[in-house]
């Protein structure tokens, strides 16, 4: 009995490419200074709050670009199609959310001050479920999502999926955790940026 091939896989443009590696290492640069944020136990404002929330929300504009070139990938079946369109949505959510921060953080002339401005964003009818809660989650779905899709179709290695699934989980554990995480996904993703063109992606490492 013959073996199938594997199919084709396209190549990356260049911007996809840059963006599978500088996503998470930016998502990486938030944590770390989220952490440096917080080590005279407060976190914001400030420099390290700013640039850090300024960093992942640069980190969720390329996450958008690598959710494209992964519905790509996939030959932009339905349920890419699906996914593609629940990871921007939880991206505008989180992006948003971390705008607020950074307004937030520019406003308050101290830890102390930044509270009364939270609760007045969070007063808002909607915003805590769509901003805080359930919004964001749909862009971390998504990944997961894509990893699995990509994995069943034998785009990737079957070590991608749990991969991208402890760099979404390991925040839930610890925010601390999310250099750990993003370090994680930029071994998941680097195969992808490093795909050449029309080679096969062999279904066992």
């Amino acid at each position: 009995m013959s073996v199938r091939p594997d199919p084709p896989v396209p190549p990356p443009t260049t911007l996809a490419a840059f963006s599978y590696i500088a996503a998470p290492t930016l998502a990486l640069t938030y944590g770390v200074l989220r952490i440096l944020d917080g080590l005279d136990g407060d976190m914001g404002p400030g420099a390290a709050w700013t640039l850090g929330h300024l960093a992942f929300m640069a980190a969720l504009v390329l996450f958008a670009v690598m959710l494209r070139d992964m519905r790509e990938l996939l030959g932009r079946s339905r349920a890419a199609t699906v996914t593609y369109a629940a990871g921007l949505a939880g991206i505008a959510c989180a992006f948003a959310q971390f705008a607020v921060d950074v307004v937030v953080g520019f406003l308050a002339t101290d830890h102390e001050a930044m509270g009364p401005l939270f609760d007045r964003v969070q007063a808002v009818p909607g915003v805590p479920l769509v901003l805080y809660q359930a919004g964001p989650i749909l862009f971390y779905a998504a990944l997961v999502a894509f990893a699995v899709q990509l994995a069943v179709h034998r785009r990737v290695r079957f070590w991608m999926p749990p991969l991208v699934l402890a760099q979404v989980l390991l925040p839930l554990v610890s925010l601390d955790l999310i250099p750990v995480g993003s370090a994680l996904a930029v071994i998941a993703f680097l195969p992808l940026a490093l795909r050449a063109r029309n080679r096969p992606v062999p279904a066992h490492a």
